[in-house]
């Protein structure tokens, strides 16, 4: 289990005391006028860097010199988002996937050197996904559900001319993780369950289904990669334990050895271009952070975490002992620096910040936990506006993250700094049922969806309130996707527990959106139907736990914000409910976006969203009456707020 870090501060009011007296208040366009930047990757000798920024407004393409300096860009999409995977490894072509306007029927394409573009997974109506590059370079694998959309085949398309292999049919839904520097095995993962992820290895050469994990024992287990040579496979399980650890397992012979166990979630692992290193991504108390072990004793190498309190991404140069870093802590935008790791010393790359706004205005946001209405600790990130104070009585919005087994974690969000910089608290809550804290609480709402973990939310008002800086008459309930369904089941099932509602394209009906589910998500629909329920074994309980069923009860205030284009969450889900609740008599805004999907990708988007979020908020939770003010002391004492662990 995570050991306890006892925080020596002595009351919430400590924890959340300002840094600066206030914070000038900035627009939504201000705030969104940084970049957003991923998708980084080095150039085969190491002298430049590619990466994804939507500084135009929609995600393109750039380059720039390694060493630092101005960015081109490479793509000059005015449409559909562009995401890139990375530089071919002997010469600088471009891998990258688009989709069209939030379908998710993404294919990958090729940036060719003359700047012209290749769709190398052509075809209609299906979904491909990248892999990974083959050991030597001279190929790369991919997954298409173009043979039957419930199942994602591997391919294997060769860096010269293009030409595609099926290297594994797919017939059960498994996921391919990772194929051997041989091609002779291939890396698989299967839901069984919402318990149970089995892994598996396919051995080519004798045809033959190797099940690395035991029959009957619910474990979660995902491979990771390949050893650059042999047939050992690194994956993560959590087999024995709370918290998913590292080992190699030789296929030939099945002796599994443990590699790394910290004491939380190992979260993904890979090696470096030279098979020289391992580098391990931790979740760590909601933050992403990084371990380089030596790939031959797997003793951890030295390095400084640049922001201890930040979530920190890391890519390893090819050959050249470097790496580039991305680090948030909530109030930093996710700038770039360029680390020696030999000597320790950062150098900026690419600053996301946007020029307008002053870094020491913005909220890092604070690992904070409550004890919840039955005992049970719960986590969430608590971002406290700049000067606030004891007595102030502000309003509040509790985020609801998706999944259901997500997690919020560090990290900046536009949204939650523009509510935080006009004067609300935030705090996104990992509800039981969120990944990141084990396996116990993952599975703590299982079967009790809009109900044990709703009552967490209910919870965490309360706590916010005690605090004497929050009023509990101003507090909204918010979340997308499943947070969005939270959102409108805290509206319906505790109709008088929150000030009013922000519901991001939430389900309103279970039964039909579980029957209904896209056909790419033949894995996932097992775990749905066993974590939430059958649409056609449980019925009578997906309607009970449904809030369009029950909108009758709902009389605050709702805002919906929709995707048209989204497959998952389908349109007519808000549709459903806001027609209901309108029928109420109830004040409901609803916005739909004809050019998104599953999340808002569109910077324009983005902003009409947030702008229309805090001015629903501002009329209805923030204007709401307040309540009779009382002893402006806090009440609740830090010792049920640990920071961090």
């Amino acid at each position: 289990m995570p050991k306890s870090l006892c925080s020596a501060l002595a009351g919430l009011a400590c924890l959340i005391a300002p840094a600066v007296a206030g914070a000038k208040d900035y627009t939504i366009e201000q705030l969104m006028a940084g970049d957003s930047i991923g998708g980084v990757s080095w150039s085969p000798d190491d002298s430049r860097l590619i990466f994804t920024s939507n500084r135009t407004g929609i995600a393109n393409i750039y380059v720039m010199p390694a060493t630092g300096g101005p960015a081109t860009q490479l793509t000059n999409s005015v449409k559909e988002t562009v995401n890139a995977i990375g530089y071919f490894p002997n010469d600088e072509r471009i891998l990258f996937s688009s989709d069209q306007g939030g379908n998710e029927l993404a294919h990958i394409y090729v940036r060719e050197r003359d700047g012209t573009t290749r769709d190398v997974t052509p075809g209609t109506k299906h979904v491909a996904r990248f892999v990974e590059w083959a050991q030597d370079g001279k190929s790369f694998f991919v997954q298409t559900n173009e043979r039957d959309p419930r199942f994602f085949d591997l391919y294997e398309i060769q860096a010269d001319g293009y030409a595609k292999t099926r290297l594994f049919e797919n017939d059960k839904a498994y996921q391919v993780r990772a194929v051997s520097a041989d091609r002779r095995y291939v890396g698989l993962s299967r839901i069984v369950d919402n318990a149970t992820k089995h892994c598996y290895v396919y051995d080519r050469t004798a045809a033959k289904l190797i099940q690395l994990t035991a029959e009957g024992k619910p474990v979660a287990c995902e491979p990771q990669s390949f050893a650059p040579t042999g047939s050992e496979l690194f994956y993560t399980t959590d087999d024995g334990g709370e918290f998913t650890f590292l080992v190699r397992q030789d296929v030939a012979t099945g002796k599994r050895v443990t590699v790394f166990k910290p004491d939380w979630d190992v979260s993904g692992a890979g090696f470096s271009r030279d098979g020289r290193t391992l580098v391990v991504s931790v979740n760590q108390d909601a933050r992403s952070r990084p371990w380089l072990l030596d790939a031959k004793s797997f003793k951890p190498l030295a390095f400084t975490n640049p922001m201890p309190e930040a979530s920190v991404g890391l890519l390893l140069a090819n050959h050249a002992r470097k790496a580039v870093l991305r680090a948030s802590n909530g109030a930093t935008p996710g700038d770039v620096l360029l680390l020696d790791l030999a000597t320790g010393k950062r150098t900026p790359l690419l600053s996301a910040r946007s020029p307008e706004v002053a870094p020491e205005d913005l909220v890092p946001g604070r690992v904070v936990r409550f004890k919840s209405y039955d005992g049970v600790s719960v986590p969430g990130i608590l971002y406290v506006p700049r000067g606030a104070k004891a007595g102030d009585k502000l309003p509040a919005v509790i985020h609801v993250h998706g999944g259901p087994g997500d997690e919020s974690s560090i990290g900046y969000r536009p949204l939650v700094q523009y509510l935080v910089n006009h004067g609300y608290v935030v705090f996104e809550i990992n509800n039981r049922g969120s990944s990141g804290s084990g396996r116990t609480f993952y599975h703590l709402d299982d079967r009790r969806h809009g109900d044990a973990d709703l009552d967490d939310v209910v919870a965490a008002k309360a706590m916010l309130a005690e605090t004497a800086f929050v009023d509990p008459a101003k507090v909204a309930i918010q979340g997308q996707s499943y947070g969005g369904y939270m959102t409108l089941a805290g509206l319906a099932f505790r109709p008088d527990a929150f000030a009013a509602g922000v519901d991001i394209y939430g389900v309103s009906n279970w039964p039909r959106l579980l029957a209904n589910t896209p056909s790419w998500w033949e894995d996932l629909r097992r775990l749905l139907f066993t974590e939430v329920g059958d649409p056609e074994k449980d019925a009578e309980y997906l309607k009970k736990i449904s809030p369009v069923f029950h909108a009758a009860n709902i009389r605050k205030p709702l805002l919906v914000l929709q995707g048209q284009n989204d497959p998952r969450v389908l349109p007519v889900e808000s549709e459903d409910i806001v027609a209901k609740v309108k029928a109420n008599g109830v004040p409901v805004d609803y916005v739909v976006f004809p050019d998104e999907g599953h999340g808002f990708r569109k910077k324009a988007n983005q902003i009409v969203a947030y702008r229309t979020i805090k001015a629903f908020l501002d009329t209805h939770v923030k204007g709401a009456p307040a309540t009779a003010m009382a002893d402006a002391e806090p009440v609740s004492p830090i010792g049920d707020f640990p920071i961090g662990r």
